[in-house]
């Protein structure tokens, strides 16, 4: 397949980005305000968005170099880049004070994840809301990407402790499905050798394969927790796809760095990060030379990668990160290479970390012991646990619980499989239903899920319709093009374009317009019909929602239907309405919240 013309490579400008560029020759106090009112007008938005389920487009906040990165290298070596107004993350973590003590209505750790549900269960929470506080149904929405009724049943017939646990060993977990489907995008598991012998030189094709096979594993893996962090972790070390360097290596990169690390240890994933191809490329470590060093790839170490944008480090410190970083860079046909006589000679010193830096021929020693540093860092163990806990847990989590992930982080060596035990134990995590949103695609993924289409006659073809819808709506697989990585918090998902493309979205994936795979037919959802209109309605909220409707809620479907409660259902297709009533269902509140 060749490149595809008009693909979506770039998204559409920020409106305040020219408008800091102004700002920044008017000199720094205005460019900060402008940024620091910006700041509070997301934690405004915050609260709102997740009350109504509203998504949208990708709020592009000032990613990678932030502030310090518009101002230059004027600024003090000295000075914290947090302090120039900068911040990594658009969650309501960094949007709301530090300080502040979120309670949520339970919180403590629990033996088992079983009794944490059970104990969350008894108490109220502090932000009801209306979706179901039904344990399996809350565990299957925010550890998979979205339930499905053989999945529910599943789950409740093997235990909320069982189920966890198989998913946090997926090798042991059979995955048919997702790996027959696979065979249609032969490059998704090629070696960065072989992706250069098949596709021409500087071509995509390897790189939408990989967006399209990343659908395809969220919808039909049944290795669900494993594809999830999987998510997670190509957002923490987001390298885009596609870009033009990363033809031929980004796939190599999401196979042998984020799914090879994605349930190991963060320190191993992290080293494999900084020496692989496609993020030397992507930020320009492969360029950078002892003579004309490149600080990109040195400050988003730091202020994304490891110890975040609060974790103390100044100009200074990123200067000398870059210096320790040179010498990385990657041959001619894609592979990795340490070049001697490019690496920076000298002492250096970020944060607690020093070395003599004596000769160029171990300058690859220094960076591995440097890489070490950072991902066994107090700040990075915090950094790491609160942006676990916004994903599984709320956009603005308790202070006990991140502190509680990050020590178990730091007990275990980097471990991740051990930090996800202790979140799914604590109780914090089972009062917080309905306290995530839905991003995009998660959004579209868990429709599709809930629908139960199945890969088809041209799955290829079919997926690859899915995936450009994607990109319609802003949100196509690991397609972010800031360093920084997809934002994780309602507040940043908002605009009635998205919504808009996402609703017909919706019913693109009901009337089955993608063709290709298996959709199946609307009338056919509730499978036995029932005899009146309500207990229709209700059969198909539980088929697509999978709990009861609000009666206010369930009315006004009745309403649209031009029906009451014991109108009789004299056919599947309600007269040809049920095609559109099934969509008005994926685009509520039931569905958009998790």
């Amino acid at each position: 397949m060749a490149q595809r013309q008009g693909a979506s490579r770039h998204r559409a400008p920020d409106p305040l980005v020219p408008r800091v560029a102004r700002l920044a020759k008017a000199g720094e106090p205005t460019l900060l305000k402008l940024v620091r009112n910006r700041r509070q007008v997301l934690i405004g938005a915050g609260a709102a968005v997740v009350a109504t389920g509203a998504v949208g487009s990708a709020v592009a906040v000032l990613g990678g170099g932030g502030i310090s990165a518009a101002l230059g290298d004027s600024a003090t070596s000295t000075r914290s880049p947090r302090d120039a107004g900068a911040f990594a993350d658009r969650d309501a973590s960094y949007t709301q004070s530090l300080g502040d003590s979120i309670d949520l209505g339970a919180a403590g750790l629990m033996d088992t994840a079983a009794a944490a549900a059970a104990a969350a269960a008894k108490k109220t929470p502090t932000n009801p809301n209306l979706l179901s506080r039904d344990p399996i149904l809350h565990m299957l929405r925010r550890v998979t990407f979205g339930p499905t009724r053989v999945l529910v049943d599943a789950a409740t017939k093997t235990g909320i402790d069982e189920w966890l646990e198989q998913q946090l060993n997926p090798g042991k977990v059979d995955d048919p499905v997702a790996t027959k489907a696979m065979a249609a995008f032969p490059t998704a598991s090629m070696s960065t050798a072989q992706i250069r012998r098949t596709v021409k030189d500087g071509d995509y094709q390897a790189q939408f394969e990989l967006g399209q096979a990343t659908i395809a594993r969220q919808m039909w893996s049944s290795r669900q927790l494993f594809e999830v962090m999987v998510d997670f972790w190509s957002n923490h070390l987001n390298v885009t796809n596609p870009f033009d360097g990363g033809w031929d290596v980004r796939t190599s990169y999401d196979n042998d760095v984020i799914r090879k690390h994605a349930l190991g240890k963060f320190s191993d994933m992290l080293k494999a990060s900084a020496r692989h191809p496609a993020m030397l490329r992507y930020l320009d470590n492969a360029a950078s030379d002892r003579r004309s060093v490149n600080e990109n790839y040195g400050r988003e170490l730091l202020e994304l990668h490891t110890v975040g944008i609060d974790g103390g480090y100044n100009e200074k410190d990123v200067r000398n990160s870059a210096y320790i970083l040179t010498g990385r860079t990657v041959t001619d046909d894609g592979q990795f290479r340490y070049a001697a006589d490019r690496h920076w000679v000298d002492p250096v010193k970020v944060l607690g970390f020093k070395d003599k830096n004596p000769s160029r021929s171990k300058g690859l020693d220094v960076g591995e012991r440097y890489l070490k540093y950072l991902a066994t860092h107090p700040s990075t163990a915090k950094n790491i646990a609160r942006k676990l806990a916004v994903r599984f847990v709320c956009d603005a989590p308790p202070n006990g619980l991140v502190q509680r992930l990050a020590d178990t982080y730091l007990e275990n060596g980097t471990a991740i499989a051990p930090v996800l035990r202790v979140l799914f134990r604590s109780q914090e995590f089972w009062i917080a239903s309905g306290m995530k949103t839905r991003r995009p695609l998660e959004n579209f993924v868990a429709a599709a899920r809930a629908l139960g289409i199945a890969p088809g006659s041209d799955t290829r073809s079919g997926v690859e319709g899915l995936y450009f819808m994607t990109e319609r709506f802003g949100n196509a697989p690991m397609a972010w093009v800031p360093p920084n990585g997809y934002p994780d918090v309602a507040a940043a998902w908002r605009s009635a374009h998205a919504t808009l493309a996402l609703w017909n979205a919706h019913r693109a994936l009901i009337g089955g317009y993608e063709r290709g795979l298996s959709y199946p037919k609307v009338e056919g959802l509730v499978g036995k019909r029932p005899g009146t209109t309500g207990p229709y309605v209700d059969s198909l909220a539980d088929r697509l929602v999978f709990q009861k409707l609000n009666p206010g809620h369930r009315k006004a479907l009745l309403t649209f239907l031009s029906a009451k409660d014991s109108t009789a259902v004299k056919n599947s297709s309600l007269g040809g309405k049920v095609e559109h009533l099934a969509p008005l269902l994926l685009d509520s509140i039931y569905h958009a919240l998790r």
